[in-house]
């Protein structure tokens, strides 16, 4: 069984109930999520041995936040304990033609106040095959960035594989900051994954004729964002998701892999969503593509398996994406006709 260690920042989600605003509602759903242990919980339903690693509070809320992680097989042995604050996040759920919001409440979390000193990574990667990460944790401060690379240089000496989303937060740090940060990091990554706006936010890399906001996607345009993306760094591998974002409500959800080596683009089909909840839906997408490229699927298998994860994501409550490899399977073969099972 192949092992995933995944490393970033587990926070309290609390949203208000249904589709109500912050002004409006004096209830808030309390769970947990975050990019990497997303990803963590994903692999686990598949089967796989995901590990996930950060730093959390040894207090109560510290141990409900490792407890949502436990639930669904996470191996949490690694987790650090310390520091005072599991990060926070507020989620405010869009609708139609009024987008979803989310407002930080991170700072000084155990995570972005922890050390190198906190985590042994040749341990962390004794008989692990892939390493995930995101463009969230490096922006969580200087010294988180300095984790990451130390957790990338410790994965390529042990012969690990890495992913890297790079996932651009504009509310936690700067375009040129990022820069910075991820083009030192991604020299040591295999596999990146990113979406119509990353690669332009952080590497200032765009595909040409194509508006998000119109919900215009031109192929052509993302083939050459995968390979400028391949050629700058060496990645064997890009995948870039693709929403067409007609409304609050209803996406259009695809995805491109490009394959270096082989020089070969597979396009996944086009899922029309109704959206239920789409946080994490870029989470599950990595976590698909990690299984595809685990169980040796080939390039047009690997995106049609993540692009179905994904979509089966936007359809479920809360950061993770509670689906079984048989689900995903069944969508990826065909079978979206969302018909009860009995």
């Amino acid at each position: 069984m192949s092992r995933i260690v995944t490393f970033g920042e587990l926070m309290i989600r609390l949203q208000p109930f249904n589709y109500e605003r912050f002004v409006q509602t004096d209830h808030l759903e309390f769970t947990f999520g975050g990019g990497e242990a997303n990803v963590a919980v994903s692999l686990a339903n598949y089967g796989m041995d995901a590990a996930y690693v950060t730093k959390l509070p040894a207090h109560a809320i510290g141990q409900c936040a490792v407890n949502s992680l436990r639930r669904y097989g996470v191996d949490t042995s690694r987790i650090t304990r310390g520091g005072d604050r599991v990060g926070i996040y507020f989620n405010e759920k869009g609708a139609s033609q009024r987008g979803s919001v989310c407002i930080y409440d991170r700072a000084h979390s155990a995570i972005s106040e922890a050390t190198v000193e906190d985590f042994n990574w040749d341990e962390i990667f004794e008989g692990a095959d892939w390493f995930h990460f995101t463009g969230i944790t490096p922006a969580l401060g200087p010294n988180v960035v300095e984790i990451c690379k130390e957790a990338c240089i410790a994965a390529k000496f042990h012969g690990v594989r890495i992913s890297c989303d790079l996932n651009y937060r504009g509310k936690l740090w700067t375009r040129a900051e990022a820069r910075e940060a991820m083009t030192e990091l991604c020299k040591y990554v295999d596999v990146c994954i990113s979406n119509e706006e990353d690669a332009k936010d952080v590497f200032g890399i765009e595909a040409e004729a194509t508006d998000i906001y119109a919900g215009e996607i031109n192929r052509e345009g993302y083939k050459s964002v995968a390979r400028q993306l391949a050629d700058k760094f060496g990645f064997e591998k890009v995948a870039i998701t693709l929403r067409e974002s007609h409304s609050a409500s209803d996406n259009g959800w695809s995805a491109m892999l490009y394959d270096a080596k082989l020089d070969k683009y597979c396009f996944s089909k086009k899922y029309e969503l109704r959206i239920i909840d789409r946080v994490g839906g870029g989470d599950s997408f990595g976590a698909g593509l990690i299984y595809s490229i685990l169980s040796g699927k080939d390039t047009q298998g690997a995106v049609d398996f993540a692009v179905a994860a994904s979509a089966l994501k936007h359809s479920i409550e809360g950061d993770f994406n509670m689906v079984t490899l048989a689900e995903v399977e069944k969508l990826a073969g065909g079978d979206g006709s969302g018909r009860i099972q009995r």
